[in-house]
């Protein structure tokens, strides 16, 4: 079949990736030059330990108390905004208890799916070299407060049988022994994985191009022509296309191109920051600094500092309050570090597409014959690429899925 996928992050890409292992004709149509956005400044965690959903019982009240703190880990800006007004209700309703149990299994699942694919990608050889570790995950914590409620977590995962270790102060200290951690102990994810996503992201390109996939870059679809209950073209600023089937995986702009289809998919940005330290600091352990909500990730060549979650539209604004915020959460876990003023300049920001449950889009429009949905997955988009993509494919090839799938249905109520 003539497949176009709709966006060049991780989704998008690894989506062409298992499409074209199906001897598919598959051309990825991106905005950009693809070499920047989420996809490259996220924090490179590969995470069955997020079994909780971004919206869980509190998270409201904890975004309101920051709401006006343009520095909080939580912001949102506020403003007039009907869409946003709208996906608020629905995160609302979807933040309670009932619905979080119900999403942890899945959302275990399709990260234990997507793990196993990384590490098939790896042994495959087609990309290459490109660091791949599965040292775990550790949640530092400095209060009592904080590891109460991370031990709860921890031990839901251990009943699910995942990797989990409670480590004091000394325990931390032998495993992470190379630098000074101002924290009383740990939470270890053995479960977990971490990757240099700059470096993964061009190996993966390159091969894709290799393989025969036409990627067109800096080519931004405007229009999408339905005829008959399917696209029969898709319009962009260079020209226009028409396909078998076609994967809307264009993440933030997800939202944006559905109503184009008169699609109502709920979907915010959400505003990740990274800064990058390209000097040794003695982290060889990834780590979420928890009284801080960032992460921190010894990257091939350097270690990264990312974090926040901003509600502002689209935009591409990098708020200097933010990156300081970052770097004095890293300074107060790690106090031997300064991160210096040139490497907060060259902070950078990419924004994650959020569904109002915390849950993604992925699955077959009800509307739209030849439309596959694969967007919506939040803070977890890196983790959980390859799953996406290999669902995709056994979607479009109405095969029987890896894992089910209703979870993600893209026409669910909230």
């Amino acid at each position: 079949m003539k497949i176009i996928i709709i966006g060049g992050g991780i989704v998008g890409l690894s989506s062409a990736y298992f499409l074209q292992k199906e001897g598919h004709q598959v051309t990825v149509i991106d905005k950009s030059d693809i070499s920047s956005g989420a996809s490259f400044v996220n924090a490179g965690f590969l995470t069955p330990s997020h079994i909780i959903p971004m919206a869980s019982p509190g998270k409201i009240a904890q975004g309101i108390k920051w709401m006006f703190d343009s520095s909080s880990p939580f912001y949102i800006r506020p403003r007039w905004d009907i869409d946003f007004f709208k996906w608020s209700w629905y995160f609302h309703r979807s933040s309670n208890r009932a619905k979080v149990e119900k999403a942890i299994p899945v959302i275990r699942d399709i990260n234990l799916l997507s793990r196993d694919l990384f590490e098939d990608i790896k042994a495959s050889g087609d990309l290459g070299d490109f660091q791949l570790e599965r040292k775990g995950l550790l949640m530092l914590y400095k209060t009592e407060a904080a590891y109460e409620k991370e031990k709860k977590v921890a031990d839901r995962l251990s009943s699910l049988g995942l990797e989990v270790a409670d480590l004091d102060a000394s325990e931390l200290k032998k495993i992470e022994p190379d630098t000074e951690i101002d924290a009383k102990g740990a939470i270890h994810y053995i479960c977990d994985g971490h990757t240099t996503p700059t470096e993964l992201m061009p190996k993966l390109v390159a091969y894709l191009r290799r393989a025969g996939v036409d990627i067109k870059t800096n080519e931004e679809v405007l229009d999408l022509a339905v005829c008959n209950g399917q696209i029969a073209q898709v319009e962009t600023s260079k020209g226009s296309y028409t396909a078998d089937e076609i994967v809307l995986a264009a993440g933030s702009w997800s939202g944006i191109l559905s109503k184009k289809l008169d699609i109502s998919l709920p979907l915010q940005p959400g505003k990740g920051y990274r800064i990058n330290v390209s000097r040794p600091t003695g982290i060889s352990m990834p780590a979420i600094l928890m009284e801080a909500n960032m992460a921190v990730t010894p990257m091939r060549g350097f270690t990264r500092f990312a974090g926040t979650m901003e509600f502002s539209g689209i935009n591409a604004t990098i708020r200097k309050e933010r990156v300081l915020a970052i770097a004095h959460g890293a300074k107060n876990y790690y106090p031997d570090l300064e991160i210096t003023s040139e490497e907060i300049a060259d902070a950078r920001t990419g924004m994650r597409p959020v569904s109002p449950d915390g849950l993604p889009y992925i699955g077959k429009s009800k509307n739209i014959e030849n439309l596959t949905f694969a967007t919506g997955h939040a803070m977890m988009g890196w983790s959980l690429g390859p799953a996406t993509g290999k669902l995709v494919s056994e979607i479009i090839h109405r095969e029987k899925t890896s894992m089910d799938i209703s979870a993600f249905a893209p026409g669910r109520r909230f």
